[in-house]
């Protein structure tokens, strides 16, 4: 036997410490990544593609990321890809940890898209404001001046929202009149109901559509066309009374008599001939 040679419980020993630090090793390697990957698949990254600001959501890995699509459906219109229309963002390449700050900066990229056609009068870019203002309204982690700034946006939108509201409105109202009155002049068996409601509203509908197409004209003509400004001003008295008059009260119905039966006619008659009552007549 070799004295120089370790015994078989030493070399057990080295073994089973070998096998301790390079398990504690391992371990602590793959704790390391699994870390890093957690960290890693909570990070948003904001990247241009195609001209579109895209939002990518890191992996379960320690690197890598892909186009974040939420689960929660009513995140999904707020971090589709946007497109910047040729603008440069500086938000570009820039990573997050948390997705308030993702909000953050996505807010500042609408708000900048936004700001220039809520200033225009186009219809087009009213409209193409409005989806900046709503995608920018389903951002929750923006800070108290964004939201400030959101406001502003919101009331300078908000005539022209009133606007286009209002004129959905007339329109359908029109269609249903035109659907009451092919009710009305059908064989249906709602033609006399039709006939009833086409009686009471379609004064109502007909006014109604008539001073929105007149307003709307007076929005859309203010400073454009003199004349039809004055003329617009010179009705504006006479819809105000017609107005009034509407929002007054209908006068009361008269109601019928009731109808009086026969003994109770005879007795009308008896006492209008003989006005004086019997015994209430002093005899001489």
């Amino acid at each position: 036997m070799d004295p120089t040679r370790p015994s078989f419980g030493t070399r057990l020993f080295r073994a089973l410490r070998n096998l301790f630090f390079f398990t504690l090793f391992v371990g602590l390697a793959g704790a390391a990544i699994y870390a890093m990957s957690l960290v890693n698949s909570h990070t948003y990254v904001l990247e241009v593609r195609n001209g579109q600001l895209v939002v990518l959501k890191g992996k379960m890995m320690p690197t890598g990321a892909d186009p974040w699509n939420p689960t929660d459906p009513t995140l999904v219109d707020a971090y589709a890809p946007l497109d910047l229309e040729g603008n440069n963002v500086l938000v570009a390449g820039q990573k997050f940890t948390e997705r308030d700050e993702l909000d953050r900066a996505l807010f500042g990229v609408l708000e900048m898209l936004a700001k220039p056609r809520v200033a225009s009068d186009a219809p087009k870019d009213l409209d193409k404001a409005l989806i900046y203002v709503k995608r920018g309204e389903k951002l929750k982690g923006l800070s108290e001046d964004q939201r400030t700034a959101l406001k502003k946006l919101q009331a300078d939108l908000a005539f022209f929202l009133a606007q286009q509201r209002l004129d959905e409105a007339r329109v359908q109202l029109e269609e249903a009149l035109a659907q009451l009155k092919i009710a009305a002049e059908s064989d249906s068996r709602h033609k006399a109901e039709s006939n009833v409601m086409l009686l009471a509203v379609e004064p109502q509908v007909k006014l109604l559509a008539t001073t929105l197409r007149a307003t709307t004209a007076m929005a859309k003509s203010t400073g454009q066309n003199p004349q039809l400004d004055t003329l617009l001003k010179a009705l504006e008295p006479q819809l105000k009374e017609v107005f009034q008059g509407l929002q007054k009260a209908p006068p009361e119905e008269k109601k019928p008599e009731p109808v009086k039966p026969e003994d109770d006619k005879k007795e009308e008659k008896a006492e209008k001939a003989n006005p004086f009552d019997s015994e209430t007549v002093t005899r001489p």
